[in-house]
């Protein structure tokens, strides 16, 4: 869909392996060497000169692939010493031959030989891989724990040893690593909160599996990344401020007016044609001193809005940052959904009204787009005892209601009507901060204007205002960059 690469199980991995191996065709002993080339070339572009590096290997592939890493590293000239942790007596037939063609591998057999591994800089753990299917104990549990003791540095090799790869991981024995260099897709494991303390980053490495393969694979669910970029579209010479449509933006309350001037702005920073902002009278003078160029209406009433304005010239609407939710705010809502038929973009204090009522959800738009954070999606759904179930709720919710939904969070995840699940892989925590979900509701709202579908304008928006946070973070430090430096570096992403 739309180019975006699908992310698929442990399972459609390893067949994707047997398809390239038969069809390339190449042995898979020379694809693990292609893999493991890969990797180093990716933890190379750190700094390990003078490390001192212990290779973790298990007697799997993963363990091959460790093998053949430790070989490579020695090849450059690097420390690595590889560490066989043999729970099984047999090994895999490619871990075999890596084993075979190193020199010297120190063999550990048993608990009491696991080594002090807190000499070491640093710790590339190639125990497990994406198999594993029960919760590491025994022997291998007492590794994980000695790498996790350590104190070193690690880097994990596909995924961390003890993660199960599509599934919440409940195990005690998890290895934490620094960074995981996951080969030709990201890991669904990579998306759960849950995991942050065994994944501090990861990246991912192209090692040469069949992408048409990989594409046909049975999957709803996707990784948004660069590749949305092609969806933008170019603009036209002999264009006009109504080529790129009209966008409402329904926000602000007394005291939250900065909800009302950024979503605004934002809105007309991702390339809407007009924008009107309608806010209560409180609002009129800040918006029009800080936002010139965008139009301001306003309520009857002072300090929060009761009422809606004339719907039928707007191409797209957005509501609720810094809304409120003042009783005579809520039946706004209520009536937006009567009469609205333009795309819509529901945020904010729009879905804590849905959420304090409920019957409201069952009139949600056709196609609109909502935006909400955790808390205010469990509001409206329920609680969930961990991400998997609501992921779950979250596709069954757009399918059930035919919306998009953008549950934000360090990986944003989109779903649509169709029950597809995109995972953001833009941005970063400096966008933890005030005002940068009213920031995302009003780039959305303008690529609506602009007539982009939905589904397209929750693609783009979503990715587009993670790539300006981290061009914002690049600028200003994490610690202290504001949600208006995303709207400010929009014009870079």
């Amino acid at each position: 869909m739309f180019g975006l690469r699908k992310i698929i199980s442990a399972k459609q991995t390893r067949l994707a392996d047997a398809y390239t191996i038969e069809n390339e065709p190449v042995s898979s002993i020379d694809l693990m060497e292609r893999a493991s080339t890969a990797f180093v070339n990716e933890i190379l572009q750190e700094d390990l000169s003078n490390k001192k590096i212990a290779v973790v290997c298990g007697v799997g592939n993963n363990g091959g692939d460790g093998l053949a890493v430790a070989r490579i590293l020695q090849s450059h000239n690097i420390e690595a010493q590889p560490f066989l942790i043999q729970f099984k007596d047999k090994l895999s037939d490619d871990c075999q031959i890596n084993f075979n063609r190193l020199e010297q591998v120190t063999v550990i057999s048993s608990e009491k030989e696991i080594p002090d591994l807190s000499s070491f800089d640093l710790i590339i753990d190639a125990l497990l891989g994406t198999g594993l299917q029960r919760e590491a104990e025994g022997f291998v549990a007492q590794t994980i724990n000695a790498i996790n003791a350590s104190g070193a540095t690690v880097y994990a090799i596909d995924i961390p040893s003890g993660l199960f790869c599509d599934e919440i991981t409940n195990a005690s024995s998890v290895v934490q690593s620094d960074l995981v260099v996951s080969f030709q897709r990201p890991k669904k494991a990579f998306f759960f909160p849950e995991n942050n303390a065994y994944i501090q980053q990861w990246r991912v490495v192209d090692i040469g599996l069949d992408e048409k393969f990989i594409q046909q694979q049975e999957s709803h669910q996707y990784v948004l990344d660069e590749k949305v970029s092609l969806l933008v579209k170019s603009r036209k010479r002999y264009s006009h401020k109504g080529s790129y449509g009209h966008a409402l933006m329904i926000s602000g309350a007394y005291g939250m007016m900065g909800a009302a001037v950024l979503t605004s702005e934002a809105c007309l920073r991702s390339g809407a044609g007009l924008v009107s902002s309608y806010v209560p009278k409180c609002g009129y003078e800040i918006l029009q001193t800080s936002l010139p160029e965008a139009m301001c209406l306003t309520d009857t009433q002072y300090e929060h809005i009761t009422s809606l304005p004339e719907l039928e010239k707007y191409n797209a609407i957005g509501i609720g940052p810094g809304l409120g939710t003042n009783p005579d705010t809520i039946h706004v809502v209520s009536e937006l959904f009567e009469r609205i038929n333009v795309p819509v973009v529901l945020d904010a204090d729009a879905l804590n009204i849905l959420s304090t009522k409920l019957e409201l959800i069952a009139e949600i738009p056709k196609n609109a787009i909502l935006t909400p954070h955790i808390k205010e999606f469990d509001r409206m759904v329920g609680f969930s005892v961990n991400a998997q179930e609501r992921f779950q709720k979250q596709q069954q919710f757009s399918k059930e209601h035919q919306c998009i939904v953008v549950l934000k969070d360090a990986h944003t995840s989109i779903s649509d009507a169709q029950g597809n699940l995109f995972f953001n892989t833009s941005g970063n925590p400096g966008m933890a901060t005030g005002g940068s979900g009213d920031v995302l509701t009003g780039i959305i709202t303008g690529l609506l204007a602009q007539s982009y579908s939905p589904i397209e304008a929750a693609l783009i928006g979503v990715y587009h205002h993670g790539l300006a946070g981290d061009v914002a973070a690049w600028q200003k430090g994490q610690y202290s960059m504001i949600a208006s430096d995303i709207i400010n570096n929009l014009r870079i992403a």
